[in-house]
């Protein structure tokens, strides 16, 4: 597991003196405490790592010295019995343990001198969170070597009246060149600026991301195993049938190893929901991802020539709000025909959360001569259970390359839309995808892609209270501490 060191030392590098810190700094104990304690799965603690002298200079009797956190202590003579503590020989193997347990989220190095010397040179240290302390008449007579090797790269420098609080990361070359780029990036956009302590750098780096490695690990089966196949554009396929994906809402699955469109998704969804079949309405908001299925020259060829251009006909925005009405044009008023399937859905979750009819369908056949685009992700289901809301989406057909990572994004945020008009938290997504497929032209792009390796989540805030969906906006949904690799350009087949 990738891990941060933590350093409180004087500007030339003195650390402590006779077991001890030699200088008084309230601040750097309230830092040390929540950089080490914050976590964003309250299921989980963070593991600090330190060495025997630590350990004597913090231990009680024989209680956990830090609590809130799992201490883990490289010693080849010490005997701990408490449940909190756990007792390694080296630092690799303390940190091949912590990767064994799934109840710790970051791990931090503390000290003292000779293991700081060890971790700043490990593989696995990513990030040195360092205190300077402005006390320079303080004796030590242990310390460390000062600054950081070259190899780390100073992104944040915070002053108060009695220190300075420094992050910086290691550079990474050969396996990960973009991750590189990623904080060369970063750091030109937050040098300057006091980021919040809460804020943790790690998460630009690689990440156990096990569930994003779901969505690489299909796309590498299909790219590995998959069957050569023609397909309605003509631009052919690799493709297999048949996967599932489960995601945890506590964070927000938008994929890292490439940049994914949120605006758009928010955008796309907010139409869905208002029961929108007009694509210039999207294309007004910058959105032009029903362009290609809209054009005049498109509608002519599938057989629609007695609609308008943009006029999508009764796709999912229609089968949501008015189920069985009958279409006329984009611009008729629907108002009170066919089934509201997400009101009925709101009322149905508020007063019967165990019903196993929660279900919404955009697969109406009668409809589909009608549509621009028969529905790809055409049914889902929802799910309450202690006070969350969980839901699985069935996709009937799945572009691995351009669709999938706007649809797990696309579902996820309806299941957030609906948990918050139900007065409930999001729980899962769980993704069943059917008809799996690369096109062809996407290959390249998608083996890039793999090469990349995971971060962390971000995080979804929905800052309005609305308690209609016709007042929601883009921009009452706020996501935080997004980093993806960069953009992969894929053509989309029409």
């Amino acid at each position: 597991m990738p891990f941060s060191i933590v350093i409180a030392s004087t500007p030339t590098g003195g650390m402590g003196f006779q077991g001890q810190l030699p200088w008084k700094c309230p601040e750097d104990l309230r830092h040390f405490r929540h950089l080490t304690t914050t976590v964003h799965d309250p299921q989980k603690r963070n593991a600090i790592v330190m060495g025997r002298k630590t350990w004597d200079s913090l231990a009680t009797q024989q209680h956990a010295p830090l609590p809130a956190r799992w201490n883990v202590v490289i010693s080849r003579t010490l005997k701990i019995t408490s449940p909190d503590t756990l007792v390694c020989t080296s630092l690799d193997k303390a940190l091949e343990c912590l990767s064994c347990l799934s109840n710790v989220e970051s791990i931090f190095v503390i000290g003292g001198s000779q293991l700081y010397q060890e971790a700043i040179q490990h593989p696995q240290c990513q990030t040195l969170n360092l205190t300077q302390i402005h006390q320079t008449d303080v004796i030590c007579d242990v310390g460390i070597s000062l600054p950081p090797p070259p190899s780390f790269t100073l992104t944040h420098s915070r002053e108060t009246p009695h220190c300075t609080f420094q992050i910086w990361i290691r550079r990474l070359f050969g396996e990960h060149p973009q991750i590189s780029d990623v904080l060369e990036e970063t750091s030109s956009q937050i040098r300057g600026r006091d980021l919040p302590r809460t804020r943790k750098i790690p998460t630009l780096l690689s990440h156990p991301n096990t569930e994003e490695q779901q969505y690489l690990d299909i796309v590498k089966d299909i790219l590995q195993t998959g069957h050569r196949r023609g397909d309605r554009t003509g631009t052919g396929v690799i493709s297999k049938f048949g996967y599932t994906m489960r995601f945890d809402l506590k964070t927000f699955p938008l994929l890292t190893t490439k940049k994914v469109f949120f605006r758009g998704v928010a955008e796309e969804l907010l139409w869905f929901l208002k029961g929108h079949t007009n694509a210039k309405l999207l294309r007004d908001r910058g959105v032009k991802i029903w362009d290609g299925n809209a054009s005049r020259a498109y509608l002519d060829s599938i057989g629609i020539k007695d609609r308008s251009e943009d006029d999508l006909g009764p796709i999912y925005g229609f089968q949501w709000r008015h189920f069985g009405a009958k279409y006329k044009t984009m611009h008729d008023d629907y108002t009170g025909q066919g089934v509201d399937q997400i009101q009925d859905l709101i009322q149905r979750i508020r007063k019967n959360p165990t019903d196993r009819r929660l279900v919404l369908s955009a697969w109406n056949p009668t409809d589909i001569p009608s549509m621009a685009l028969p529905p790809c992700h055409c049914l889902c289901q929802f799910y309450v259970r202690e006070g969350k809301l969980s839901c699985q989406m069935y996709q009937r057909s799945c572009d691995l390359g351009l669709g999938v990572p706007f649809n797990i994004a696309s579902y996820a945020l309806l299941t957030c839309v609906m948990a918050h008009m139900c007065d409930l938290q999001p729980g899962e997504f769980i993704h069943v995808l059917g008809d799996a497929h690369i096109y062809v032209n996407h290959i390249d792009a998608m083996q890039e892609q793999l090469k990349r390796a995971p971060r962390a989540f971000p995080t979804l805030t929905i800052t309005a209270n609305h308690k209609n969906l016709e007042q929601f906006q883009a921009d009452d949904f706020v996501i935080d501490r997004y980093h993806p690799g960069g953009k992969l350009s894929m053509t989309m087949a029409v």
